[in-house]
């Protein structure tokens, strides 16, 4: 059986804002064929080698889930994090984020579990960027 990355599906509300953010505030790279408004459809981005992140438009999201409901903006089920190597590394990645319109929940710095910060991309998705090491 040949496996498949595993994909991360969010809500989003506007595709263009999305993509700008994921590509330039966190820097993934998005892959998949062009739509007629010249981002990839469905909208990927590649996080590693075993995962992808697809941005579906909260109408078609809820085609999706059925019977349950979106998030409201503000509500988190779930928290993603990326691991970098360093502090100067998750500072670094964090203010990326915010330059690109990232709300910063928490700044980077020293807790009990290692080095992290944590943003909300402009869906209010929350994502922890910690340092492999501090």
């Amino acid at each position: 059986m040949t496996h498949a990355p595993v994909i991360v599906s969010l809500p989003i509300a506007d595709r263009p804002t999305s993509y700008r953010f994921y590509r330039d505030g966190l820097g993934l790279e998005a892959v998949g064929e062009l739509a007629d408004d010249g981002l990839p459809e469905p909208l990927q981005f590649v996080v590693n080698d075993g995962l992808r992140l697809m941005l579906i438009p909260a109408g078609g999201f809820g085609w999706v889930i059925g019977r349950h409901e979106v998030a409201p903006r503000g509500q988190s089920e779930c928290l993603l994090n990326l691991t970098v190597d360093s502090p100067a590394d998750a500072d670094a990645m964090v203010e990326r984020a915010r330059a690109a319109g990232a709300e910063v929940i928490t700044e980077t710095s020293d807790h009990p579990w290692g080095y992290a910060g944590v943003f909300a991309d402009p869906d209010g998705h929350l994502w922890m960027v910690s340092a492999a090491e501090s």
